[in-house]
């Protein structure tokens, strides 16, 4: 029923019984409870619609994003390598990796406006852990990825065992393996990814 029909309902029965007779509260509540349900929707819509319009209109500085990037980048690199591996390759890490990753990222996204990039996003490192990945950017609207940065042992013969850091990009469709460098392990097997003790 109608708010207009409910309150001529409420006055007619008020004028025909002379005020004796009042519709019951349980009515009164319910045409407040719509009300009130029909305000919440529409203010409830008014907020997803400012939302997605503020969302649109988000612009981030390629710099920024970059920086933000990297730290998220160094975050997951450190959990893929666990206790085990990080201290022996850190210092190396953060040398010798670390700017050719951020150099990879520039590169990479400097295509995506500052609307786009709020759109990209980096992925976690993966609970099993044992594949190449360390973390992938990608696209949240399409779930596609960007770059994909890796690191896998090596164990060259009669040599020991190496990290061989690379990515690929969907730029050349994930095809090419761009190297960012090796670090040095030991003689001995490294222990497994996010090993913790």
């Amino acid at each position: 029923m109608s708010n207009w029909m409910r309150k001529s309902f409420v006055v007619l029965i008020s004028i025909l019984t002379f005020g004796l007779v009042t519709p019951s509260q349980a009515f009164l509540n319910e045409n407040e409870n719509l009300n009130k349900s029909d305000s919440k929707a529409a203010s409830s819509l008014h907020s997803q619609t400012e939302a997605a319009e503020a969302a649109e209109e988000v612009e981030i500085d390629h710099g920024l994003f970059v920086q933000q990037m990297l730290t998220e980048a160094e975050n997951q690199a450190y959990i893929k390598f666990g206790r085990k591996i990080k201290p022996v390759i850190e210092d190396e890490f953060q040398s010798i990796i670390l700017p050719k990753i951020q150099a990879a990222i520039e590169e990479t996204t400097k295509k995506f406006n500052g609307n786009e990039l709020s759109f990209l996003t980096i992925s976690e490192v993966p609970e099993y852990a044992k594949s190449e990945k360390i973390f992938h950017i990608y696209d949240e609207r399409s779930g596609e990825d960007i770059i994909r940065f890796h690191v896998r042992r090596d164990h060259p013969p009669l040599d020991g065992y190496y990290f061989n850091f690379h990515y690929h990009t969907s730029l050349d469709n994930f095809q090419e393996h761009h190297s960012l460098g090796d670090i040095y392990w030991d003689k001995n097997v490294p222990p497994q990814w996010s090993s913790l003790s």
